[in-house]
């Protein structure tokens, strides 16, 4: 336990100096591929990266009650708010799932009415695929009739967290409504294990990779749901079912070590840390809500070793996949992405960590 603590603090530190690296193949996208045309520099440090980075921190502060993480929070949005932010998408959403929560911890109505604005954004004018999904549109990509796997955890468990602070059926409706759209056409009924993604251009799965990383955010996601909304009996039921075929998929998939490899099912591919802390802490969070049996715990903690000998002395979680589009012929693809330290690698080994400490 002390030492879980003490790496977490390490993960925390390592986190803001990760946090303000300079992205080179991002920002070099963006100066061609930016939909928005904005000034890159409001994407830099406000991407999904960055959403997950911070939300690993207020839910240490959940955790902890030390209102250093307040502070570091406030810092980083203070310091965004003037460089200014960027247009909407789906990866730009992620960093206010964190701000969400500081809204309701201290009252800044300057950030209540951002994160209303971007909510009502998600809503009306974000654009849908057909049946009403949220397309994965995002900072350099249309992605059209797009359903990704990375949008729940994105921006719909954002949506679903406004809902319930400004006490919006509608919006936590429609938060309920993308998730069960996106078991629809993402679950694969064989295995339990989620695809990438689905397009209604040719109605098809892609690479029908079954993604390391995409699938663990659903494993994260759908606990995160049941701890954000009081979701209708029905919709909890098929959502606790579609996460518990996906984990016994899981354990059938673990690594004799520990850890997942970045390709699922295919043992060719690299183990991979930060799918393997998400499925560590989302079948830990699972457990711990009583949405699944405890004996799943097991699987959770065969990954701690093997995720704490990831980390270094100075707290950079390494073996994490970078930034991942849309394998959209072949499964190579997501076997070929370059690992480099990120800050989701280390936000997901907050999480991880600060659950199994429980």
């Amino acid at each position: 336990m002390k030492q879980l603590k003490q790496t977490i603090n390490l993960l925390v530190s390592s986190f803001e100096n990760i946090l303000y690296d300079e992205d080179d193949i991002f920002l070099e996208n963006m100066k061609s591929n930016n939909l928005a045309g904005d000034n890159a520099e409001r994407y830099r440090y406000w991407e999904w990266t960055q959403g997950v980075g911070l939300y690993g921190l207020w839910k240490i502060y959940e955790e902890t009650g030390d209102e250093e993480f307040i502070n570091k929070l406030e810092r980083y949005y203070e310091r965004q708010m003037k460089i200014g932010l960027p247009a909407r998408n789906i990866n730009t959403t992620a960093p206010l799932l964190a701000l969400s929560y500081l809204v309701e911890k201290k009252g800044n109505e300057t950030y209540r009415t951002i994160c209303n604005d971007w909510a009502t954004w998600l809503v009306n004018e974000l654009p849908r695929t057909k049946e009403g999904g949220f397309q994965h549109l995002t900072s350099d990509t249309l992605n059209e009739q797009e359903l990704w796997d990375d949008t729940l955890f994105m921006a719909v468990l954002f949506l679903a967290r406004m809902g319930t602070l400004e006490k919006k059926q509608e919006w936590i409706e429609e938060a309920e409504y993308q998730f069960l759209l996106h078991v629809k056409y993402l679950a694969d009924r064989k295995t339990g294990l989620w695809y990438h993604g689905w397009t209604f251009q040719g109605n098809h799965n892609f690479a029908e990779a079954f993604w390391g990383r995409g699938n663990s955010w659903i494993t994260m996601a759908i606990p995160e749901l049941f701890g954000m909304i009081e979701c209708s009996q029905s919709v909890k039921r098929f959502l606790k079912q579609a996460l518990e075929n996906q984990i016994n998929a899981l354990l059938e998939y673990q690594n004799e070590g520990g850890m997942w490899h970045t390709v699922i099912n295919d043992k060719s591919s690299y183990l991979e840390a930060s799918a393997t802390c998400g499925f560590g802490y989302g079948i830990l969070k699972a457990v711990h809500l009583g949405l699944i049996d405890p004996s799943y715990e097991m699987c959770a903690r065969k990954a701690l070793e093997p995720i704490l000998s990831c980390i270094d002395e100075e707290g950079v979680v390494h073996q994490v996949s970078y930034g991942t589009p849309m394998g959209r012929e072949t499964v190579q693809f997501y076997k070929d992405i370059e690992l480099r330290p990120m800050p989701y690698g280390q936000a997901m080994a907050m999480l991880f960590l600060q659950e199994a400490s429980k």
